[in-house]
């Protein structure tokens, strides 16, 4: 899988060595209601890629400069093998910071289990806030509860990227390449790989780490569903025909060759290595002028227009931590960080997607003047969030461990997989 989109997703993946070197916002208030109306000092944690550290130092620096006495100091989130990790180990330790700017939805569940985070609506305004600036998506992130314990905040929605040099070598029309249903997208790569163009049609991670399946199994089912979770009403939603269909069309992607079962180490898409990779909108930057790329929604089996096809969201959101002794300097920052004029620096910085409604009308000079992102923020209207249920990373975990026994190494039957991982998914979907 693409190495600089393992890195954009979820991990810092080095060691877990600097959480216990690094101080939150105090040890945590003894006094929850004390903490919410106190204003002061406040640490955050930033995402550890270049873009977004840019972007925090100077939103920080903003803050700063008009809140002497509410000094934010900002940080990378420690290294670990995961930040979902780094962040449950801070919650246990009472050391976590004010605010995350990478908090993964599916890790919400669990920290809010722990008792790690604050819920929004209790702020004076909170959720009419969350609800106006992010219109009808917000409710995905809503906890079983009804509350938010996150602010969605920006979007990497998945389509498929494609090299068109690539393809004009196999004898595919490089402009318009046939995509669009299960059929197309088989025959594509099998043009692919059969006229020795590249190696692989596409190249996902076959690695078994929860988060693997946002990259090849969701965004696909989300498109072919018309935008169903995995689970929806306590229920695993999955085990249907929908389900079986995208599970076949990737087992017999793995079967034929089309998809190596090893893991690449290093980028398979920018090293011509495969035709195609499940990208969000990061990867015009990071691609540029290196691959001569093109873009197009992912496949449903009967090829649904573009302008109705869903994908996964592959949102990064903030959370607020109890562990904070400011919480109203930290909710004021929130609020300030997801502005109208921070999200416009956000686009412009790192080219992602702010989860704001009518992304397009509100930013149209950055849209007129970076046409290529504009495809990723039509899509950004119609994308498919983790559930927001219990037990999340265990379920996408229980998931992930059928898909690879069945889809990529053929130990399994598909329905069979399916069918287990439903069971197991709907289990613990309901439990508290």
């Amino acid at each position: 899988m693409e190495k600089q989109m393992r890195t954009k997703v979820v991990t810092a993946t080095l060691t877990m060595l600097a959480l216990g070197v690094t101080a939150g916002c105090g040890g945590g208030s003894g006094d929850s209601s004390a903490a919410a109306s106190s204003t002061g000092p406040i640490k955050v944690w930033l995402s550890n890629n270049p873009e977004e550290i840019a972007w925090g130092k100077q939103m920080v620096k903003a803050w700063n400069a008009d809140h002497p006495d509410e000094e934010v100091t900002a940080q990378e989130i420690p290294a670990g093998k995961t930040s979902e990790e780094v962040i449950g180990a801070a919650i246990t330790a009472g050391n976590a910071p004010c605010l995350v700017f990478n908090t993964s939805p599916a890790a919400v569940p669990q920290f809010q289990k722990q008792g790690g985070l604050v819920s929004l609506d209790q702020y004076d305004g909170g959720t009419d806030y969350i609800e106006s600036r992010s219109g009808d998506v917000a409710d995905q992130y809503k906890s079983p509860d009804g509350q938010y314990y996150q602010i969605p905040w920006k979007s990497n929605p998945v389509m498929i990227f494609y090299n068109k040099d690539i393809m004009k070598k196999a004898g595919i029309d490089p402009e318009n390449p046939p995509l669009s249903t299960y059929d197309d997208f088989l025959a594509t790569s099998r043009k692919v790989v059969d006229s020795g163009a590249a190696d692989a049609a596409i190249w996902p991670a076959p690695t078994s780490e929860f988060f693997q399946s946002w990259f090849d199994f969701y965004p696909m089912y989300a498109a072919e569903t018309g935008g169903q979770q995995l689970v929806e009403d306590g229920q695993a939603t999955f085990d249907s025909d929908a389900g079986q269909g995208v599970a076949d069309l990737w087992s017999t992607m793995y079967s034929e060759g089309l998809s190596p079962k090893e893991a690449y180490n290093g980028d398979s898409f920018a090293d011509g290595k495969a035709a195609m990779a499940t990208v969000g909108p990061w990867a015009i930057s990071v691609y540029g002028d290196s691959v001569n790329w093109g873009v197009a929604p992912v496949p449903t089996s009967q090829g649904t227009a573009p302008e109705d096809t869903y994908t996964f969201s592959d949102a990064k959101n903030i959370g607020l931590y109890s562990a904070c002794d400011h919480q109203k300097t930290a909710f004021d920052l929130l609020k300030f960080a997801t502005s109208e004029e921070e999200d416009g620096k956000l686009l412009e910085m790192t080219g992602q997607m702010p989860l704001r409604e009518d992304l397009a009308g509100t930013y149209p000079d950055y849209f007129k003047e970076h046409p290529e992102y504009k495809l990723f923020a039509d899509q950004a209207g119609r994308t498919v969030e983790v559930p927001n249920v219990p037990n999340s990373i265990e379920i996408w975990q229980g998931f992930r461990d059928e898909w690879s026994s069945a889809v990529i190494f053929g130990k399994t039957s598909t329905d069979e997989a399916l069918s287990t991982a439903a069971d197991k998914a709907t289990e613990l979907a309901g439990q508290s």
